[in-house]
Order: structure tokens, then sequence, then C-alpha cells
């Protein structure tokens, strides 16, 4: 109750400078500051405080019977009755932002279920941050699963931001996660996951009022890029990149972009892809991290305009553990954008453990026989960090 001891203090002072000087004006501050953060009952304490002092100062100053000091009691009364109900208003202002943050956090871990830490051999870390600060959940998204001997891994990004791409979001996970379940193939999986957005974007065009949205805008609008991985206990990658950023594959200070070797578009507009779904292949060595992010990231700019440089500022954290990863990207990432980050931001980190030598310094590796090199490329071909692509047939929806 410190706010209690401004109107003494000023009334000790008021009688220590006598008439000359009239400090009891003042103590009007006291229930105001105490509006901004004490809650109304407090507020009402420091009042209670602030009338007898006045009255005391008044009288000290030989001003209670002029014309004046009904004036500045009655002041001192409206502020603080004022103060009383601003200090209520804000309090229920907090406890309703308190509530809507709550429901955004059960909304959030219902749909974007807290990753494990740790999957077969890989350390796995998240980070989610929404455009809309007070929602905590948009349109960005991520999931991963055991399937197998594979840890499956998806990110992705809704057409659109914060809580209006919600539905699509669920619609997305729910296939993700029902088709891993159920040990589909990566590329099966990705057309269940188009079927069952197609479907859902069928559904909210019958829904929605023509003369609000035109019945086919919703369906020529809605869309969702993504990454979809499978990661196997031995190291092998498996890639689907449909229209999203490329993942990047961090190993001893040096950040390789796993670009796709054939362009796919994103879940939704696969009837503008012909040749059917391509599945790249790569290799995570132990120790290498793969860092899967969505385009919030990439976007995000500085005062000058310029955009994050994602693979140049990750090359200092190639060895880092993934929460650590996470964690100095998110603060760097403040820095250089500050408050000009405006869309969802969402990243997922996988480290594969790294190989300990046994105490005679050879590695398992190297005890076990290993069969022969492949052949070297050709002097023609240059080098490309996917092995050869086999085209897939995408699956799409009954009609």
């Amino acid at each position: 109750m410190a706010f209690c001891l401004l109107p003494l203090l000023l009334l000790l002072v008021d009688a220590v400078t006598g008439p000359k000087v009239r400090l009891s004006p003042l103590m009007v501050a006291g229930p105001a500051f105490a509006a901004i953060f004490c809650v109304p009952r407090c507020v009402l304490a420091v009042l209670a405080v602030t009338l007898p002092c006045s009255v005391a100062a008044s009288a000290v100053n030989q001003h209670l019977d002029t014309i004046n000091f009904p004036v500045q009691f009655g002041s001192t009364v409206l502020i603080g009755a004022a103060s009383v109900a601003a200090s209520a208003i804000r309090v229920r202002g907090e406890r309703r932002l308190a509530a809507s943050r709550w429901v955004a956090e059960v909304t959030q871990r219902v749909l974007l279920h807290p990753l494990p830490r740790r999957s077969g051999p890989f350390d796995v870390a998240s980070l989610y941050l929404a455009a809309d600060e007070e929602a905590a959940v948009g349109g960005d998204l991520y999931g991963v699963a055991r399937c197998g001997r594979n840890t499956r891994v998806l990110v992705g990004d809704v057409q659109g931001k914060g809580l209006a791409s919600l539905e699509m979001v669920s619609c997305v996970l729910n296939s993700f996660r029902r088709s891993t379940r159920h040990g589909l193939p990566l590329d099966e999986m990705v057309g269940e996951i188009e079927a069952a957005f197609r479907e859902e974007v069928q559904e909210q065009t019958a829904a929605t009022d023509p003369g609000v949205r035109p019945a086919g805008q919703l369906a020529t609008e809605s869309f969702v890029t993504g990454v979809a991985a499978d990661l196997s206990d031995d190291g092998r990658i498996r890639l689907v990149n449909l229209g999203h950023p490329a993942p990047l594959l961090l190993h001893g200070g040096t950040v390789t972009a796993l670009e796709p070797t054939v362009p796919a578009p994103p879940v939704g507009l696969a009837d503008l892809n012909a040749d059917g779904l391509v599945v790249d292949a790569a290799d995570i060595p132990p120790g290498a991290t793969l860092l899967l992010y969505t385009d919030g990231v990439t976007e995000a700019r500085d005062t000058s305009g310029a955009f994050y440089p994602l693979a140049e500022r990750v090359r200092r954290w190639t060895d880092t553990e993934p929460e650590a990863l996470l964690a100095a990207l998110h603060a760097d990432l403040r820095r250089y954008a500050g408050a000009r980050i405006v869309d969802d931001i969402a990243m997922v980190a996988l480290r594969r453990s790294p190989v300990r030598a046994p105490a005679d310094g050879v590695s398992a590796d190297d005890r076990r026989a290993r069969p022969a090199p492949p052949e070297s490329p050709r002097a023609d071909e240059g080098p490309t960090p996917f092995d050869a692509p086999a085209p897939v047939p995408r699956t799409h929806p009954a009609e």
C-alpha cells in the first residue's frame, strides 16, 4: 500500500512549509496512480486516506473557510471515485484477456499436440509464434509421430493467418495423424491429406453465405504449403515438398538447403501437377540437425526492409541441441525484426544422436564391413543433395 503514503508525505511537507506552499491539490494523484496498478479495493483504501489528509492540509493552510475548499474537496472525491471505477474496468479486462489466453492455449494444445522430446534416435524441439499474439495459434502447423521405424514430421502453412485458418489446420493435422497411425507410405499420406482438405473446402463452400463470399472464391483461394518427411532410424530421409521453403540440413558448420528436384504444388492445388508426386531422398549423418520452418521466418524484415537471412544466421548454431537452437533463432529473429513479425511462425528441429566411440577409439561403424562405395558421378553431372527421384502418382479425392 505504498500509494497510501503519498498523501501522508504531502501532508507532512505541507505542515513544514506553512501556508505559503499548498500541496493538498497533489494528493489526488494517490488514487489516480493506484488505479493503474491496484484492484478497486486498494484504490478505495488510498482514497480513504487521501480525503482526511486533504482536509487536514487545508486546515494547516487555513483554507477550510474559503470558497475554494469545497471545490478542491469535491474534485478529489470525483477523481477518486473515477479511479476506483477505472481500476474495476481494468481488472475486468485483464480477467477477460486471461480467459482468452487460456482458451487459446487449450486450442493450441488440442490442434498442435506437444511434440515428444525424443523420437527414435532423434531429439525434437519446436517453436510456434502466432501473428496474433493474443491468439497463441494461427495458420501454421506441425506434427511429429512415429511410423514404424521412421520418425514422420509435417510442417505446413495454411493460406491466411490467425484464427480464421484454424479449421484448415485441424483438417490437415487430423489427416496426418490418422494416416501415420495406419502406417501409410509418405506419398499415400500426402494423397489422403489432399483428399481430406478438398472435402473440408467443399463443406465450407456449401456453408458459406454467397452474399458474404462468392461460392467459388473459397475453393480457389484455399491451399496449404508444406513439407512432409520420413526420417528412418538409420539416417535416411525421404521428403515431399509441396510448395514450401526447403528444409535446412545443419552439420559441422555447414547449412544445406534440401531443395526439391521437381517442385510440387501445395495441397489443394494438386490439379496443377500433371507429372505426379516426387519423393526425394537424402541422408542425415549422426550429429546433424534437420530444420523445418514456415515462410514467416524468412519473410521477417529489419528496419531497412531486408528479409531475415535464415541460412546465413543459423550457421552459428549448426552443432547446437534442438531446443537451444530454436531459442537462439527466436532471440536472433526478435533482435532482427523487432515488432515487424507480421506472419505466423513455426519451426521444428530434429537432431540425430551423434555416434559415440567406444573406449578403444574405434567406432561401431568401423567395426562393421561396409559395402563398396557407389560409382563417382561423371564430370558432366552436377552434385545434388538428393538421390534420383521416383515419380509417384498423387491420390485424388473421389468425385
